[in-house]
């Protein structure tokens, strides 16, 4: 590490929701550019991200919400997507042009699983609206609760970007009115931990694929090799 082989391993968690935004092209042009740094990918939910980089357990996380802990991680934004509701094409609100959360009141929801961020917060936005959703199925997947929804099983509410790859002859994708409710993809780390060239090389790869800048000092802070 200190010699700057490029060689190492990297463990990145990443929830099952973010996994076809753009993390593939990202995983393919690093392979591409470091053959010899192989990626542990561990899909789970943004909380379990959270505790598997403050433990150790993991290098660097993917978070579908900003996390609240500015004390214990370092991160940098990649995408800010709002949720849409999807419903089944004949659904009661399915010809209109947006929807408030609070229409949604008597309706049941196919949600994201507990270990996800976004599980939490579309509760928290619906008990300030006056109600507590009525969950009927929890899932990690988004066929799945796609699925759902085009089965009349419950409402939805998926990111835009997906909603944009949904058949629209099955289920119908609402913009939500305020309060909207956003999936904010995050790269996090933990804050003042040494990290490997190869965890430090993905997060710098990543960065400048996507065109982010970081701090100049990120790097010296990250390790004491230098990046190449």
């Amino acid at each position: 590490d200190v010699m700057n082989i490029k060689k190492g391993s990297i463990k990145i968690g990443l929830p099952p929701i973010a996994s076809s935004s753009v993390f593939p092209r990202i995983i393919g042009e690093f392979n591409k550019a470091y053959p010899d740094i192989s990626l542990q990918i561990i899909e789970v939910g943004s909380k379990m991200v959270e505790h598997g980089i403050e433990d150790g357990t993991l290098d660097i996380g993917v978070v579908c919400t900003l996390p609240t802990k500015e004390d214990v991680f370092d991160m940098f934004s990649l995408v800010k997507d709002p949720l849409m509701l999807v419903v089944h094409s004949e659904h009661r609100l399915a010809k209109k042009d947006v929807v408030s959360l609070a229409e949604l009141k008597e309706e049941s929801f196919v949600l994201y699983r507990e270990d996800f961020s976004l599980h939490d917060r579309i509760i928290e936005k619906c008990l300030k609206c006056g109600f507590q959703p009525k969950v009927v199925c929890e899932s990690s997947q988004r066929d799945f609760m796609t699925e759902a929804a085009a089965a009349n099983l419950g409402v939805a509410l998926l990111p835009k970007k997906i909603c944009s790859e949904l058949d629209g002859k099955r289920v119908k994708a609402i913009p939500l009115a305020e309060p909207a409710i956003y999936l904010q993809l995050a790269v996090i780390w933990k804050k003042d931990k040494y990290m490997s060239f190869a965890a430090r090389e993905w997060l710098k790869f990543t960065s400048e694929l996507l065109g982010i800048s970081l701090p100049a000092n990120l790097f010296k802070k990250l390790g004491t090799a230098t990046v190449a």
